[in-house]
């Protein structure tokens, strides 16, 4: 998970600060101190270190941060905003052309996962733009490069453009941009060349495909698990090529995430999406904010609304909600809705964006093995249509039989049962304005522990928040 180092050590600051009634100027002294050491450890560029604690010092050392009521929350809120403010306040769209195409030069070096970028992208954009992108391999050096791009191009229905081995990217560029002009497709994706290292020959070549091509978008596809040598290859790149923005590739791999938070400071350039998985559609759009409320241990809500919405039918959803009050739920429909959550992707980084979850210690190192999923829908897989439209009948030996088709256990056979008739008599409640089944399902989750942490951080949560409104009141009467 991206920057778990960080957020600890945040965490860990932010809670001794909270500690306190009052904070002195020597309190916010050592929290930069911690700070900046999470920050180095976190592979940040130092230049950019030195400004961020310098910005966020000057605005904590003053009397309405001091004097105020609850000044760790302001403190939070201030490391917040600069944040946001180092990794770019806002997201940035892509640049589009007046005029079909949108031309898209993907540049970067071996290994940042420049190809399965371009059929992420190719992806994102037809999902979102109902586009027509036409793929250019222009890659003619490393082995099988065309062939994986065909490969990518198959999966998001993508046409590719290729001329094989022999001829020059340029004019690989060149026909494929007159190809793309002649089948009016929206964009045209190209794929250019990596080399391992930054050389002279390699940015001609670049140089050259950009004046053929004038792309509307240089996209950078930089590895953030290279953490600063993925800053000074964006710093190189942009000094040569004038590139318009990066993708972060692999970042559910770094744990340090120095290069989210040091490019934009570095280059000026905007990250535009992060890579975090190697299927097709995971791509997503870089927003400084949720990030930074990550980065905190604040979950991520909003990006876990549009990983939602774009996992699950909407008529789906409607169906559902009325087989929850018919009380018709079968093992048909927990199945479908099983898939869905997993084309989300991790359990565990779903937990971590939602609010109050996201900074429980007890869930910091919760694993959730995808075996246990695959081994619920085994069990499901063995029971006859009749038995998954009617878990009624359900009987003992039939438990037994669909035990051994799926070769699990008795034991877990029937736990799975339970809780999803548990969890089916739950759902009906809500379905019907009763809440009163809630903490019967937070415990009944997966592997059950999930559920009764997250119930239990709530109510501490909200015991807490009490204890805290009492002891203001008192405050503001004395």
């Amino acid at each position: 998970m991206a920057f778990e180092g960080l957020t600890e050590r945040l965490q860990k600051t932010f809670s001794g600060l909270r500690r306190k009634g009052k904070i002195s100027e020597s309190d916010v002294r050592d929290a930069m101190r911690e700070i900046r050491l999470a920050l180095l450890e976190a592979d940040v560029n130092l230049g950019v270190v030195k400004d961020f604690v310098k910005n966020v010092r000057a605005k904590a050392v003053g009397t309405e941060v001091l004097d105020g009521v609850n000044p760790s929350q302001q403190i939070v809120k201030i490391v917040n905003d600069e944040l946001t403010k180092t990794m770019g306040e806002s997201a940035v769209p892509l640049n589009k052309s007046a005029k079909i195409p949108t031309v898209i030069m993907m540049a970067g070096l071996q290994g940042a996962g420049k190809t399965t970028t371009v059929g992420k992208l190719a992806k994102y954009l037809e999902e979102n733009e109902k586009a027509r992108p036409l793929l250019i391999a222009a890659d003619v050096y490393r082995p099988a490069a065309i062939k994986q791009l065909q490969v990518v191009g198959q999966q998001v229905h993508a046409p590719v453009f290729e001329m094989g081995t022999d001829v020059d990217p340029r004019e690989i560029v060149r026909k494929g941009m007159e190809q793309a002009r002649a089948d009016h497709n929206d964009y045209v994706l190209i794929d250019t060349a990596g080399r391992l290292q930054i050389d002279e020959k390699l940015m001609q070549e670049l140089a050259d495909i950009k004046e053929i091509a004038k792309p509307d978008e240089i996209l950078l596809v930089v590895d953030a698990m290279t953490g600063q040598a993925a800053v000074d290859v964006a710093k190189g790149f942009n000094e040569q090529l004038e590139i318009t923005g990066v993708v972060l590739t692999k970042l559910d791999g770094d744990t340090r995430g120095g290069a989210a938070l040091s490019i934009r400071a570095v280059t000026g350039k905007p990250i535009k999406f992060t890579g975090q998985g190697e299927k097709m559609n995971a791509l997503d759009v870089f927003y400084p904010d949720r990030m930074a409320n990550r980065i905190l241990g604040m979950g991520d809500i909003l990006t876990l609304v549009d990983k939602a919405q774009k996992n699950f039918d909407e008529k789906q959803a409607k169906d559902l909600t009325e087989k929850m009050q018919l009380n018709t739920f079968d093992f048909n429909d927990f199945i479908s809705q099983m898939d869905q959550v997993q084309n989300m992707g991790p359990m565990e980084d779903i937990i971590k964006m939602i609010p109050g979850l996201a900074s429980n210690p007890q869930l910091k190192n919760i694993k959730i093995d995808p075996k246990d999923m695959a081994h619920t829908k085994a069990i499901v897989l063995s029971m006859t249509e009749a038995e998954r439209t009617n878990p009624d009948l359900l009987n003992p030996s039939r438990r037994r039989r669909i035990a051994a088709g799926s070769g699990r256990p008795i034991v877990e056979v029937n736990r799975m049962i339970k809780q999803f008739n548990a969890s089916k008599k739950m759902m009906n409640q809500m379905s019907k304005g009763n809440m009163s089944g809630m903490e019967q399902m937070m415990g009944g989750g997966i592997k059950g522990k999930i559920g009764k942490m997250a119930m239990g951080s709530m109510v501490k949560r909200q015991q807490k928040q009490k204890k805290r409104r009492l002891k203001n009141a008192k405050r503001f009467k004395s």
